[in-house]
């Protein structure tokens, strides 16, 4: 006979702690069986099999199975596509309820409708809740109902709305004793799915309370530990975002300001889904790109010739992760020097990131390009050899990533900044000349 279970869906919630979805489930009639898949509808798209985040995943559920084999439970893994893996379950267990968190991008919204309704014909309860973002939706909107396109006022909204309600933990780590009990079960290894192991150092869950509270003096500068590199965390959900904004955002308001970036780039992707393909500001499609390739080539590999910039992809391609001053950098240059598609870049960036995250990355390149929602003007275009000169200016961080600089074996500038300068302005002039149109 088998019994009655709940099932908790881990997706970008990989943690016990302060988990909204995974208390609900535990509080419900019925022993909880804890649940990640692999979901190949995703993994598939992927061309790296040492793709550094799968890696992510996969020590982030051993740290997880640990814990659930401790409290007699087990975590169930599996590798395949959902709607399959869900069939297969219902063979083995009496589901009477799933439980997951909410997720926002375009795809994970048709998977999840796509999902009720298979959980609806086979009479199971499905709830989805509010986890990875502080609000949601249209939970800070306008007076009028509508969405903000502009950060600032959402940002006044948002601090005027936000209370020690929305902050407080949920704590569902205090309910071990409701899962359901069973031996530890195998999850597939990396290579059993298609990717090998990967030597990438992942950034430590723990923030320095001193980098937090200078976060404002210190976070434009590359060579200096000045952030907090938690947003690889924060993406995959090993950190609660109401941990982070109650305690680190309480020590420096400019922190807590990058959190709410978050949050509106998170609701901008929910009521604008077409900005996954197009502009926001639909005339900016208009620009005729120069789409170089051997160009772009160089960009993504660092070999432009604008030291800063090559810095930061060299940086990006070792590790992973860049610097947010100098992803403004590169992706001003991409855009503007070499009038290359931001979309080639975000798909770039979409490849190589240890915390990409689809709206963010999404609105960080149109802002650089000038497309987005409170996009950066057109006509501003970032000088490299200024950048340079305010945020590195001794070039320790060049002199880490491109110690070659200075040598005759670097590459001269793949364009002249005045040039490109003009030839971007002429170019956005000419897209943007009628704008109301």
């Amino acid at each position: 006979m088998k019994h009655p279970v709940s099932v908790f869906w881990f997706r970008r919630d990989l943690r016990l702690q302060d988990n909204a979805g995974l208390f609900q489930a535990l509080k419900s009639d019925h022993a909880v069986l804890p649940l990640f898949i692999f979901d190949r509808s995703i993994l598939d798209e992927l061309d790296d099999p040492a793709d550094a985040r799968v890696s992510f995943i996969h020590q982030s559920l051993l740290s997880l199975q640990q814990q659930l084999v401790a409290a007699d439970s087990t975590l169930i893994v599996r590798h395949g596509f959902v709607d399959k893996v869900f069939a297969e379950l219902c063979n083995e267990y009496d589901i009477k309820a799933v439980y997951t968190n909410n997720d926002y991008e375009p795809y994970a919204r048709k998977r999840d409708a796509q999902m009720a309704d298979f959980f609806a014909s086979r009479s199971i309860e499905f709830n989805s809740v509010k986890d990875q973002v502080i609000f949601e939706k249209s939970e800070v909107v306008k007076d009028d109902g509508l969405p903000y396109t502009i950060f600032t006022p959402y940002s006044r909204k948002w601090r005027a709305a936000v209370t020690a309600a929305q902050l407080r933990s949920f704590g569902s780590e205090k309910l071990m004793g409701s899962f359901y009990k069973q031996s530890a079960l195998d999850m597939p290894s990396l290579p059993q799915m298609g990717f090998s192991l990967t030597t990438t150092a992942f950034p430590p869950m723990q923030w320095d309370k001193n980098t937090i509270t200078r976060y404002k003096e210190q976070r434009d500068f590359p060579a200096v530990p000045g952030t907090s590199r938690l947003s690889v965390h924060l993406r995959f959900g090993t950190l609660s975002i109401r941990t982070l904004a109650r305690e680190a955002g309480a020590l420096n308001e400019s922190y807590l300001s990058e959190l709410i970036w978050r949050d509106f780039y998170q609701m901008i992707l929910w009521h604008f889904p077409q900005v996954v393909a197009s502009s926001f500001k639909p005339v900016y499609d208009r620009i005729v790109w120069r789409n170089n390739e051997a160009e772009f080539e160089a960009w993504c590999q660092g070999l432009t010739g604008y030291p800063i910039v090559d810095a930061g992809m060299r940086e990006l391609n070792q590790t992973g992760f860049m610097h947010n001053r100098v992803r403004m950098i590169v992706a001003s240059f991409l855009t503007k020097h070499l009038l290359i598609d931001w979309r080639w870049g975000e798909a770039y960036f979409a490849k190589k990131l240890l915390d990409f995250d689809l709206s963010a990355n999404n609105g960080g390149w149109q802002w650089a390009a000038g497309s987005g929602c409170d996009a950066a003007p057109y006509f501003r275009v970032f000088n490299p050899y200024i950048q340079t000169k305010k945020f590195d200016p001794e070039l320790r961080y060049i002199r880490h990533w491109v110690p070659e600089f200075e040598s005759l074996n670097y590459p001269a500038p793949i364009v002249k900044h005045e040039l490109a300068r003009e030839r971007c302005l002429q170019v956005y002039g000419a897209a943007l000349k009628d704008r109301n149109t």
